[in-house]
Protein backbone atom coordinates (compact mmCIF):
# COMPACT_ATOMS: atom_id res chain seq x y z
CA UNK A 1 0.00 0.00 0.00
CA UNK A 2 1.26 3.50 -0.82
CA UNK A 3 2.32 5.83 1.96
CA UNK A 4 0.62 9.21 2.28
CA UNK A 5 2.68 12.32 1.64
CA UNK A 6 4.05 14.38 4.52
CA UNK A 7 1.85 17.26 3.41
CA UNK A 8 -1.27 15.11 3.44
CA UNK A 9 -0.58 13.83 6.96
CA UNK A 10 0.36 17.32 8.21
CA UNK A 11 3.73 16.06 9.34
CA UNK A 12 5.83 18.54 11.33
CA UNK A 13 8.56 17.91 8.75
CA UNK A 14 6.39 18.77 5.75
CA UNK A 15 7.51 22.45 5.61
CA UNK A 16 10.99 22.89 4.06
CA UNK A 17 11.91 25.34 6.83
CA UNK A 18 11.24 22.65 9.44
CA UNK A 19 13.51 20.23 7.59
CA UNK A 20 16.31 22.79 7.41
CA UNK A 21 15.94 23.55 11.11
CA UNK A 22 16.10 19.86 12.05
CA UNK A 23 19.28 19.31 10.04
CA UNK A 24 20.88 22.52 11.30
CA UNK A 25 20.25 21.44 14.90
CA UNK A 26 22.32 18.25 14.54
CA UNK A 27 25.76 18.28 16.18
CA UNK A 28 28.08 17.45 13.28
CA UNK A 29 31.87 17.28 13.15
CA UNK A 30 31.98 20.20 10.69
CA UNK A 31 29.79 22.25 8.42
CA UNK A 32 29.55 21.58 4.72
CA UNK A 33 30.97 25.02 4.02
CA UNK A 34 34.07 24.00 6.00
CA UNK A 35 34.28 20.70 4.15
CA UNK A 36 34.02 22.39 0.75
CA UNK A 37 36.69 24.91 1.77
CA UNK A 38 39.02 22.03 2.64
CA UNK A 39 38.62 20.88 -0.97
CA UNK A 40 39.53 24.31 -2.32
CA UNK A 41 36.02 25.71 -2.75
CA UNK A 42 35.41 28.72 -0.51
CA UNK A 43 32.78 29.59 -1.39
CA UNK A 44 31.40 26.90 -3.66
CA UNK A 45 30.60 28.50 -7.04
CA UNK A 46 29.10 27.26 -10.31
CA UNK A 47 30.73 26.85 -13.69
CA UNK A 48 28.90 27.31 -16.99
CA UNK A 49 25.46 25.69 -16.98
CA UNK A 50 25.31 22.55 -19.11
CA UNK A 51 21.91 21.36 -17.87
CA UNK A 52 18.58 23.10 -17.41
CA UNK A 53 16.65 20.91 -15.01
CA UNK A 54 12.94 21.67 -15.11
CA UNK A 55 10.88 20.35 -12.22
CA UNK A 56 7.34 20.52 -13.60
CA UNK A 57 5.56 19.76 -10.31
CA UNK A 58 4.92 17.37 -7.48
CA UNK A 59 2.10 15.28 -8.89
CA UNK A 60 2.98 11.59 -9.08
CA UNK A 61 1.18 8.28 -9.42
CA UNK A 62 3.45 6.81 -6.72
CA UNK A 63 4.27 7.64 -3.11
CA UNK A 64 7.78 6.31 -2.38
CA UNK A 65 9.35 6.06 1.05
CA UNK A 66 12.55 7.85 0.10
CA UNK A 67 11.08 10.65 -2.08
CA UNK A 68 12.89 13.96 -1.59
CA UNK A 69 10.05 15.78 -3.39
CA UNK A 70 7.24 14.46 -1.15
CA UNK A 71 5.43 13.80 -4.42
CA UNK A 72 2.17 11.93 -4.74
CA UNK A 73 -1.32 11.84 -6.26
CA UNK A 74 -2.54 14.37 -3.68
CA UNK A 75 -0.06 17.09 -4.67
CA UNK A 76 -1.42 19.92 -6.81
CA UNK A 77 1.74 21.87 -7.68
CA UNK A 78 1.95 22.00 -11.50
CA UNK A 79 4.13 24.33 -13.58
CA UNK A 80 1.96 27.03 -15.24
CA UNK A 81 2.23 28.11 -18.86
CA UNK A 82 4.09 31.32 -18.00
CA UNK A 83 6.94 29.34 -16.49
CA UNK A 84 7.03 26.81 -19.34
CA UNK A 85 7.32 29.62 -21.87
CA UNK A 86 10.06 31.34 -19.87
CA UNK A 87 12.06 28.10 -19.78
CA UNK A 88 11.91 27.84 -23.55
CA UNK A 89 12.77 31.51 -24.03
CA UNK A 90 15.87 30.82 -21.96
CA UNK A 91 16.72 27.73 -23.98
CA UNK A 92 16.24 29.48 -27.31
CA UNK A 93 18.54 32.35 -26.27
CA UNK A 94 21.35 30.19 -24.88
CA UNK A 95 23.35 27.11 -25.82
CA UNK A 96 22.57 25.04 -22.70
CA UNK A 97 22.86 21.57 -24.27
CA UNK A 98 20.76 19.38 -21.94
CA UNK A 99 17.14 19.65 -20.82
CA UNK A 100 16.37 17.44 -17.82
CA UNK A 101 12.62 17.13 -17.16
CA UNK A 102 11.70 15.88 -13.72
CA UNK A 103 8.92 15.94 -11.10
CA UNK A 104 6.96 14.21 -9.46
CA UNK A 105 6.11 12.13 -12.45
CA UNK A 106 6.92 14.71 -15.15
CA UNK A 107 4.77 12.87 -17.69
CA UNK A 108 1.66 13.88 -15.72
CA UNK A 109 2.17 17.52 -16.67
CA UNK A 110 -0.41 18.47 -19.33
CA UNK A 111 2.32 20.01 -21.52
CA UNK A 112 4.94 17.31 -21.06
CA UNK A 113 4.82 16.16 -24.69
CA UNK A 114 4.93 19.72 -25.94
CA UNK A 115 8.00 20.41 -23.81
CA UNK A 116 9.76 17.30 -25.07
CA UNK A 117 8.99 18.10 -28.71
CA UNK A 118 10.12 21.73 -28.36
CA UNK A 119 13.35 20.85 -26.58
CA UNK A 120 14.14 18.20 -29.17
CA UNK A 121 13.29 20.68 -31.92
CA UNK A 122 15.90 23.05 -30.48
CA UNK A 123 18.46 20.31 -30.90
CA UNK A 124 18.91 19.70 -27.18
CA UNK A 125 19.59 16.44 -25.44
CA UNK A 126 16.32 15.68 -23.64
CA UNK A 127 16.13 13.57 -20.49
CA UNK A 128 12.97 12.24 -18.86
CA UNK A 129 13.24 11.17 -15.22
CA UNK A 130 10.69 8.41 -15.34
CA UNK A 131 9.31 6.22 -12.55
CA UNK A 132 8.48 3.51 -15.17
CA UNK A 133 5.04 2.65 -13.81
CA UNK A 134 3.59 5.73 -15.51
CA UNK A 135 4.24 3.97 -18.85
CA UNK A 136 1.83 1.19 -17.91
CA UNK A 137 -1.18 3.39 -17.12
CA UNK A 138 -3.99 3.20 -19.73
CA UNK A 139 -3.87 6.92 -20.52
CA UNK A 140 -0.12 6.73 -21.23
CA UNK A 141 0.13 3.53 -23.25
CA UNK A 142 1.61 5.35 -26.26
CA UNK A 143 4.06 7.41 -24.22
CA UNK A 144 7.01 5.03 -24.67
CA UNK A 145 6.62 5.28 -28.46
CA UNK A 146 6.47 9.08 -28.23
CA UNK A 147 9.70 9.18 -26.21
CA UNK A 148 11.43 6.91 -28.73
CA UNK A 149 10.33 9.06 -31.70
CA UNK A 150 11.90 12.11 -30.06
CA UNK A 151 15.05 10.23 -29.01
CA UNK A 152 14.50 11.06 -25.36
CA UNK A 153 17.03 9.66 -22.90
CA UNK A 154 15.11 7.84 -20.19
CA UNK A 155 16.51 7.90 -16.67
CA UNK A 156 14.38 5.38 -14.83
CA UNK A 157 14.12 4.73 -11.10
CA UNK A 158 14.45 1.15 -9.89
CA UNK A 159 15.73 0.60 -6.34
CA UNK A 160 16.60 -3.06 -6.83
CA UNK A 161 16.45 -5.93 -9.31
CA UNK A 162 14.78 -7.86 -6.47
CA UNK A 163 11.03 -7.40 -6.39
CA UNK A 164 10.56 -7.39 -2.63
CA UNK A 165 13.13 -4.64 -2.06
CA UNK A 166 11.66 -2.42 -4.78
CA UNK A 167 8.12 -2.83 -3.50
CA UNK A 168 9.28 -2.15 0.05
CA UNK A 169 10.52 1.27 -0.99
CA UNK A 170 8.07 2.21 -3.74
CA UNK A 171 4.83 0.37 -2.99
CA UNK A 172 3.20 -3.01 -3.62
CA UNK A 173 3.20 -4.09 -7.26
CA UNK A 174 5.63 -1.41 -8.42
CA UNK A 175 8.36 -3.88 -9.35
CA UNK A 176 6.14 -5.96 -11.62
CA UNK A 177 4.90 -2.85 -13.45
CA UNK A 178 8.44 -1.50 -13.70
CA UNK A 179 9.61 -4.71 -15.37
CA UNK A 180 6.66 -4.51 -17.77
CA UNK A 181 7.65 -0.94 -18.67
CA UNK A 182 11.32 -1.84 -19.15
CA UNK A 183 10.38 -4.71 -21.46
CA UNK A 184 8.19 -2.34 -23.47
CA UNK A 185 11.08 0.11 -23.78
CA UNK A 186 13.45 -2.66 -24.84
CA UNK A 187 11.01 -3.71 -27.55
CA UNK A 188 11.29 -0.18 -28.97
CA UNK A 189 15.08 -0.40 -29.05
CA UNK A 190 15.87 1.33 -25.77
CA UNK A 191 19.06 -0.03 -24.26
CA UNK A 192 20.11 -1.83 -27.45
CA UNK A 193 23.71 -1.21 -28.61
CA UNK A 194 23.83 1.28 -31.47
CA UNK A 195 20.14 2.24 -31.25
CA UNK A 196 20.83 5.70 -29.87
CA UNK A 197 17.94 5.19 -27.45
CA UNK A 198 19.53 5.58 -24.05
CA UNK A 199 17.99 3.82 -21.06
CA UNK A 200 19.67 4.47 -17.73
CA UNK A 201 18.57 3.05 -14.39
CA UNK A 202 18.84 4.78 -11.02
CA UNK A 203 19.18 2.87 -7.77
CA UNK A 204 19.36 4.08 -4.19
CA UNK A 205 19.86 2.09 -0.99
CA UNK A 206 16.91 0.66 0.92
CA UNK A 207 18.12 1.66 4.37
CA UNK A 208 20.43 4.08 6.19
CA UNK A 209 23.67 3.38 4.36
CA UNK A 210 25.66 4.52 1.34
CA UNK A 211 25.34 2.89 -2.09
CA UNK A 212 27.88 0.30 -3.14
CA UNK A 213 30.37 0.91 -5.96
CA UNK A 214 28.60 1.98 -9.13
CA UNK A 215 30.73 0.07 -11.65
CA UNK A 216 30.44 -3.24 -9.80
CA UNK A 217 26.72 -2.78 -9.25
CA UNK A 218 26.18 -2.02 -12.93
CA UNK A 219 27.84 -5.28 -13.97
CA UNK A 220 25.72 -7.23 -11.49
CA UNK A 221 22.49 -5.47 -12.49
CA UNK A 222 23.05 -6.06 -16.20
CA UNK A 223 23.65 -9.74 -15.58
CA UNK A 224 20.69 -10.18 -13.23
CA UNK A 225 18.11 -8.23 -15.24
CA UNK A 226 19.14 -9.96 -18.46
CA UNK A 227 19.01 -13.41 -16.87
CA UNK A 228 15.79 -12.91 -14.93
CA UNK A 229 13.74 -10.74 -17.28
CA UNK A 230 15.62 -10.39 -20.57
CA UNK A 231 16.08 -6.66 -19.89
CA UNK A 232 18.98 -4.58 -21.17
CA UNK A 233 19.97 -1.01 -20.30
CA UNK A 234 22.88 1.35 -20.85
CA UNK A 235 24.09 2.65 -17.49
CA UNK A 236 23.33 2.31 -13.79
CA UNK A 237 23.46 5.42 -11.61
CA UNK A 238 23.86 5.05 -7.85
CA UNK A 239 22.21 7.81 -5.80
CA UNK A 240 22.72 8.46 -2.10
CA UNK A 241 19.45 8.98 -0.24
CA UNK A 242 19.23 12.66 0.64
CA UNK A 243 18.32 13.43 4.26
CA UNK A 244 15.33 15.58 3.34
CA UNK A 245 11.56 15.22 3.08
CA UNK A 246 10.20 11.66 3.43
CA UNK A 247 13.62 10.07 3.84
CA UNK A 248 14.41 12.57 6.61
CA UNK A 249 11.12 11.67 8.23
CA UNK A 250 12.02 7.97 8.07
CA UNK A 251 15.49 8.61 9.52
CA UNK A 252 13.93 10.56 12.37
CA UNK A 253 11.25 7.99 13.17
CA UNK A 254 13.64 5.03 12.95
CA UNK A 255 16.30 6.63 15.16
CA UNK A 256 18.85 6.68 12.33
CA UNK A 257 19.17 10.42 11.69
CA UNK A 258 22.24 11.30 13.75
CA UNK A 259 24.07 8.12 12.78
CA UNK A 260 23.32 8.57 9.09
CA UNK A 261 24.43 12.19 9.07
CA UNK A 262 27.62 11.30 10.94
CA UNK A 263 28.27 8.62 8.32
CA UNK A 264 27.83 11.14 5.50
CA UNK A 265 30.16 13.66 7.15
CA UNK A 266 32.84 11.05 7.86
CA UNK A 267 32.64 9.80 4.27
CA UNK A 268 33.16 13.28 2.73
CA UNK A 269 35.31 12.88 -0.38
CA UNK A 270 36.99 16.09 -1.62
CA UNK A 271 37.34 14.55 -5.09
CA UNK A 272 33.56 14.74 -5.53
CA UNK A 273 33.26 18.51 -5.16
CA UNK A 274 34.41 19.49 -8.66
CA UNK A 275 31.70 17.30 -10.19
CA UNK A 276 28.75 18.37 -8.03
CA UNK A 277 25.62 18.87 -10.11
CA UNK A 278 24.92 22.23 -8.46
CA UNK A 279 28.00 23.58 -10.27
CA UNK A 280 26.76 22.90 -13.80
CA UNK A 281 22.97 22.65 -13.41
CA UNK A 282 20.35 25.37 -13.20
CA UNK A 283 17.23 24.07 -11.46
CA UNK A 284 13.81 25.60 -12.19
CA UNK A 285 10.98 24.99 -9.77
CA UNK A 286 7.36 24.47 -10.81
CA UNK A 287 6.62 28.11 -9.91
CA UNK A 288 9.61 29.44 -11.86
CA UNK A 289 11.97 30.08 -8.96
CA UNK A 290 15.63 29.28 -9.56
CA UNK A 291 17.74 26.95 -7.44
CA UNK A 292 21.24 25.54 -7.42
CA UNK A 293 19.91 21.97 -7.55
CA UNK A 294 16.74 19.93 -7.15
CA UNK A 295 17.58 19.14 -3.52
CA UNK A 296 17.95 22.82 -2.63
CA UNK A 297 14.67 23.37 -4.44
CA UNK A 298 12.87 20.95 -2.12
CA UNK A 299 14.40 22.68 0.91
CA UNK A 300 13.37 26.08 -0.47
CA UNK A 301 16.99 27.26 -0.63
CA UNK A 302 16.81 29.74 -3.49
CA UNK A 303 19.83 31.02 -5.42
CA UNK A 304 21.83 33.85 -3.89
CA UNK A 305 19.90 37.12 -3.69
CA UNK A 306 22.35 38.92 -5.99
CA UNK A 307 21.34 36.64 -8.90
CA UNK A 308 18.04 36.52 -10.84
CA UNK A 309 15.47 34.76 -8.67
CA UNK A 310 13.07 33.38 -11.27
CA UNK A 311 13.33 32.01 -14.79
CA UNK A 312 10.89 34.75 -15.81
CA UNK A 313 13.39 37.38 -14.64
CA UNK A 314 16.13 35.63 -16.56
CA UNK A 315 14.06 35.16 -19.71
CA UNK A 316 13.01 38.81 -19.77
CA UNK A 317 16.64 39.81 -19.65
CA UNK A 318 17.40 37.49 -22.52
CA UNK A 319 14.57 38.38 -24.89
CA UNK A 320 13.58 42.02 -24.29
CA UNK A 321 14.78 44.73 -26.66
CA UNK A 322 14.32 47.53 -24.10
CA UNK A 323 17.53 49.45 -23.38
CA UNK A 324 20.00 48.62 -22.14
CA UNK A 325 20.21 45.45 -24.26
CA UNK A 326 21.11 42.36 -22.27
CA UNK A 327 22.94 39.55 -24.02
CA UNK A 328 22.59 35.92 -22.93
CA UNK A 329 26.17 36.03 -21.70
CA UNK A 330 25.49 39.10 -19.55
CA UNK A 331 22.19 37.79 -18.24
CA UNK A 332 23.77 34.54 -17.04
CA UNK A 333 26.88 36.22 -15.63
CA UNK A 334 25.23 37.04 -12.30
CA UNK A 335 24.22 33.41 -11.91
CA UNK A 336 27.77 32.24 -12.59
CA UNK A 337 29.16 34.65 -10.00
CA UNK A 338 26.83 33.50 -7.25
CA UNK A 339 27.85 31.47 -4.24
CA UNK A 340 25.95 28.18 -4.13
CA UNK A 341 23.61 27.74 -1.17
CA UNK A 342 24.78 24.83 1.00
CA UNK A 343 23.70 23.01 4.14
CA UNK A 344 24.12 19.71 6.01
CA UNK A 345 22.16 17.85 3.31
CA UNK A 346 25.00 18.57 0.85
CA UNK A 347 27.10 15.89 2.54
CA UNK A 348 24.79 13.42 0.78
CA UNK A 349 26.29 14.44 -2.58
CA UNK A 350 29.92 14.25 -1.43
CA UNK A 351 30.02 11.03 0.59
CA UNK A 352 32.00 8.10 -0.76
CA UNK A 353 31.97 8.12 -4.55
CA UNK A 354 29.60 11.09 -4.55
CA UNK A 355 26.07 11.36 -5.81
CA UNK A 356 24.37 13.40 -8.49
CA UNK A 357 21.52 13.12 -10.96
CA UNK A 358 24.06 11.25 -13.09
CA UNK A 359 25.21 8.92 -10.34
CA UNK A 360 28.68 8.75 -8.77
CA UNK A 361 31.01 11.69 -9.37
CA UNK A 362 34.36 10.26 -8.24
CA UNK A 363 36.11 7.14 -7.04
CA UNK A 364 35.29 6.16 -3.48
Amino acid sequence: MSLPTLLNTRSPLAPPAAQRARLDALPLARTFREAAASAGHEPLRPVAATTLQINVGKRCNQVCRHCHVDAGPDRREVMPDEVVEACFALLAATDIPTVDITGGAPELHPRFRDMVARAAGLGRRVMDRCNLTILTLPAYEDLAEFLAVHRVEIVASLPSYAGAMTDRQRGDGVFEKSIEALQRLNALGYGAPGSGLELDLVTNPVGAFLPAGQAALERDWKQQLERRHGIRFNRLFTITNMPISRYLDWLERSGNLQGYMDRLVQAFNPATVDGLMCRNTLSVGWDGRLYDCDFNQMLDLAVEASAPQTVMDLARGLITANPPPVSPVEALAALRRRAIAVGPHCFGCTAGAGSSCGGATADA
